[in-house]
């Protein structure tokens, strides 16, 4: 069950400034938000450090079958092209790499999918590269994600704000503006310059590696399209850089469902992450993300244990959704009712066996 509440203590903050330069970064450390104690579910020690343990088999496999697979599907529309036929191998390797590569940059993020730290490194700067997303900038993106998640101000990856913008969620669906910003910002690092934002989270000694890696993709994504001009054909694109856009689409489909709706500014990964339940293909490719509330709790816990965790954690979290129609059946009228009413956000109910919500610190009004 989960109930729908407006919050008096953001009304006159409306519109909020989601910025990492804003008055609300400030706010949020002045009251304790920001690098804050978060609640965990109590899980027996020695059952967290088994869970914990980590393992290059099933990542191993689950690569093996993931590179396979695009490698198969690609070269199979290569050959087939221009042929209609060449269309269901594309789609398919367009969603191995344009929402593949999405969890396995973040989960090799990490360091959690193999144990070899070389081999997270190793896929970790491949499915960067995929996504377009500078492996520098994103790893410490990622890890203010994690100690300040959804946290207004602080948080640099809020997907949608209050008045959500839904024109551009669903632009998105194919990549339509955020792979022509992701290239704008890669060259941008390329020339040397962060903006003010990324320099909030990154540290001075790293911000030459971002611009070293932007490049060496720079001079990629050229010869792909120089190759391009000199066919005579978008072939070439098709096989990289285009698959982000027309394979985009299941990475936002499940994205979607990580946050959007719940909570800003609590402490309590129960009130502001969904655990939904969805078929193998898309767990195969999501690498078991749809445990959100447990990976966002125990972040260090491998993905292949995750549904192990989903059950130890079970009696103190709120009911999965049974699947993507029942995530979506409450995530659709939460974004329309927050474009008149940015207050507007959905509060999990946690069951009879959970320990209690622990409310975060809120600034004076």
């Amino acid at each position: 069950m989960t109930v729908a509440i407006t919050t008096e203590q953001h009304h006159k903050n409306h519109p909020r400034d989601y910025s990492l330069t804003g008055a609300l970064n400030k706010q949020a450390v002045d009251i304790g938000l920001a690098n804050a104690e978060w609640y965990r579910t109590d899980i027996p020690r020695a059952r967290m450090k088994e869970l914990m343990q980590r393992s290059d088999g099933p990542a191993t496999r689950d690569t093996i079958l993931w590179i396979g697979g695009m490698i198969v599907t690609a070269g199979l529309g290569v050959w087939l092209w221009p042929s209609v036929w060449a269309v269901p191998f594309f789609l398919i390797y367009g969603v191995l790499y344009g929402s593949g590569g999405d969890s396995r940059w973040h989960e090799c993020g990490h360091g959690t999918a193999f144990k070899t730290p070389w081999k997270n490194d190793a896929v970790y700067q491949l499915a960067c590269f995929l996504m377009i997303r500078n492996p520098v900038v994103w790893r410490w993106s990622h890890s203010r994600h994690h100690t300040d998640t959804i946290v207004v101000g602080r948080d640099p990856e809020i997907i949608t704000m209050r008045p959500p913008e839904l024109i551009k969620l669903i632009l998105n669906v194919f990549g339509i503006l955020d792979v022509p910003q992701s290239l704008l910002t890669m060259l941008r690092h390329a020339s040397g310059t962060l903006n003010d934002q990324e320099k909030d989270f990154i540290p001075e000694s790293e911000q030459s590696k971002a611009y070293n890696v932007a490049r060496v993709w720079t001079i990629i994504y050229a010869a792909t399209l120089a190759a391009a001009v000199y066919m005579g054909s978008i072939l070439p694109l098709m096989v990289i850089g285009l698959p982000r856009m027309y394979g985009a689409w299941h990475h936002i489909l499940t994205g979607v469902t990580q946050h959007i709706g719940l909570a800003e500014d609590v402490l309590d990964h129960r009130q502001n992450c969904r655990t939904v339940y969805m078929n193998p293909f898309s767990r195969f490719i999501y690498w078991n993300m749809n445990y959100h509330v447990e990976h966002h709790m125990f972040p260090m816990v491998p993905y292949y244990r995750l549904p192990e965790l989903h059950k130890e954690m079970l009696p103190d979290c709120p009911k999965p959704y049974s699947s993507f129609y029942d995530a979506y059946r409450e995530i659709i009228p939460t974004l329309i009712r927050q474009l008149r009413d940015p207050d507007y956000f959905i509060r999990r109910t946690l069951p009879p066996t959970a320990r209690p919500f622990k409310p975060a610190p809120v600034a004076e009004q």
